[in-house]
């Protein structure tokens, strides 16, 4: 169950951990902690997707090392054994990043979760807000880092020939293709040999919800990869790649969400 209905989520408010995980784009001129401050939904606790990322690179959102991950969730109180709900008021569903996060440190996949429809449905629906900054108690968080979950640029150079897995790139058709300047300074356009262009944006209805399982399948099926092998998925910096791992996930549940963590952000560079 990696999705939660906002009335599910409601009668769990004080059962579950609940984490705001809303980024923005640079050019959007949007702060996802400054918007939490102002609004979020009770007991939630706000995760930095941007200082809460490997802090030694110049890539944007590499996952951080093992220790610096425990430390990162022991200090938002977060336990081993606790379900956890994440959501965003983002137009990236950036939430689902942060569901990467916690499954390639080991948290039990079936007790993390991604709101559906995240802060805007819930609004719409006139669930309770608040601007109360949640307090916690810092836990002992221990983890185990699955790195089978992620791909470097080296093995993804190798799979070229090699072709053992699939790569689906979440960016725009027009960025995939190199129609268009990429929002990141200093990275050339285009995409990887060899890969598939699904935008994520086409797996969610307007919103902000994750459109129907048959619907994925078919949005799958659209980019003639080939399903019968391991997916692992791209985009610019890793957050919208998520969304598609997480959407892939729903139809197969046998599929662990594999990505590659540099994305465009590495491959592209000049």
């Amino acid at each position: 169950m990696s999705l939660v209905t906002s009335d599910w989520l409601e009668k769990k408010l004080s059962q579950v951990k609940i984490i705001d995980c809303s980024w923005h784009m640079p050019q959007t001129n949007r702060n996802g902690f400054e918007e939490y401050k102002k609004q979020h939904i009770p007991n939630s606790i706000f995760f930095d997707l941007d200082k809460n990322s490997n802090q030694n690179t110049d890539l944007p959102h590499m996952l951080s090392d093992k220790n610096s991950w425990e430390n990162i969730v022991s200090n938002m109180g977060i336990k081993n054994e606790d379900e956890i709900v994440v959501y965003d008021n983002s137009d990236v569903i950036s939430s689902c990043r942060c569901w990467f996060n916690f499954i390639y440190f080991g948290h039990n996949s079936k007790l993390i979760h991604v709101l559906n429809g995240g802060l805007k449905k819930w609004i719409k629906e006139n669930k309770v807000t608040t601007n109360d900054l949640t307090k916690t108690i810092k836990s002992n968080y221990k983890s185990n880092e699955k790195k089978e979950l992620v791909k470097n640029k080296i093995e993804i150079d190798q799979n070229i020939s090699k072709k053992e897995f699939d790569v689906i790139d979440a960016r725009s058709r027009e960025r995939f293709d190199g129609k268009v300047t990429e929002p990141r300074k200093s990275l050339r356009s285009g995409s990887i040999e060899n890969s598939f262009c699904l935008p994520f944006s086409d797996i969610i209805n307007i919103d902000g919800t994750f459109i129907a399982n048959d619907k994925i399948l078919e949005k799958f099926k659209s980019t003639k990869c080939d399903l019968n092998k391991n997916l692992i998925f791209s985009c610019g910096s890793g957050v919208t790649a998520s969304v598609l791992a997480l959407a892939y996930s729903l139809i197969d549940n046998k599929y662990m969400p594999t990505i590659y963590d540099g994305s465009w952000s590495e491959y592209g560079k000049y």
